[in-house]
């Protein structure tokens, strides 16, 4: 006579390992799928690195020649000659450096004004703020360059610093970070006797490391990476960026794509490395501020 309790437990057991095998089926997907993804987006930064390695008739070669036959390792000195790189990449660390700090200090204030202070027409104005983002950047690039001309600022840093020292999108993430923290560590440290601005660098902003880090980096990516404004604040070879540098690889005549690739992997390092040592702590500001 057979056992009905073994046969549940065969069933039981066939069950388990069913939903055991449908799970790692779906993480193999999941991990698959990731891969492929991954793939793709480093795609373009690996067509970049072996470019630079390609001769001429390499790079311009169709269909296009992934890896190249011989590794010119000479095109990076011979990029970097080409063109004043060396104060291009001054420019793009000073401008870089004292915009995120500016941003970095104006935010703050305004962040935690928004957050945790109470004053008339507040959410009006912080609404107001935020309607500016619908504004596109076109739409301003004419009255702030008439306006920064007019100060004389063509050609000098302050066009290209002063002009970007509040973010309305590092204001709302570093907002949405300040209302998560307890008002009681307002009311104890009011009863110890510290004022508003103390608080503010000694309490609030230690404790937001992770999400001022974010909206550092952001600046300094942004800062980075400009090209739009910089063209047009800057006719100067002696005061503009690497990305604007990088157009001297191109000309009337085509562009030399072996060259361009060499120096556009020496502007990317910088970041790369940047981000190498801070991806930890923008992960955590992003997820704990609600950014997805």
């Amino acid at each position: 006579m057979a056992d009905p309790s073994r046969g549940q437990a065969l069933e039981t057991t066939r069950t388990e390992s069913y939903y055991v095998a449908r799970r790692r089926a779906y993480k193999a997907f999941l991990y698959i799928l990731m891969f492929a993804g991954c793939a793709v987006m480093l795609l373009p930064f690996f067509w970049m690195l072996t470019t630079s390695f390609k001769t001429e008739l390499e790079a311009m070669r169709m269909p296009p020649q992934w890896i190249p036959r011989t590794w010119l390792w000479e095109n990076y000195p011979v990029a970097l000659a080409r063109a004043p790189f060396g104060r291009y990449f001054f420019n793009s660390f000073f401008v870089s450096i004292l915009s995120t700090i500016g941003e970095v200090f104006t935010t703050i204030l305004a962040a935690y004004a928004f957050a945790k202070m109470r004053f008339f027409g507040k959410n009006f104005l912080f609404a107001l703020l935020l309607g500016t983002m619908m504004i596109p950047g076109e739409m301003l690039l004419i009255p702030n360059y008439v306006t920064l001309v007019r100060l004389n600022w063509f050609d000098h840093y302050e066009g290209l610093i002063i002009p970007w020292l509040a973010s309305v999108f590092g204001i709302f993430l570093l907002r949405q970070f300040f209302r998560s923290l307890p008002d009681e560590l307002w009311d104890s440290a009011r009863i110890d006797g510290c004022r508003r601005f103390r608080y503010l660098w000694t309490i609030i902003v230690p404790l937001s490391k992770p999400a001022i880090l974010t909206v550092a980096l952001l600046k300094f990516l942004g800062s980075w990476n400009a090209y739009q404004w910089v063209l047009l604040m800057t006719n100067a070879q002696s005061m503009r960026t690497v990305p604007v540098g990088l157009t001297m690889f191109s000309s009337d005549i085509g562009t030399e794509y072996q060259l361009l690739m060499a120096a556009s992997v020496v502007a990317i390092v910088p970041i790369l490395i940047l981000f190498f040592f801070t991806q930890k702590q923008f992960i955590q500001g992003v997820a704990r501020t609600g950014i997805k």
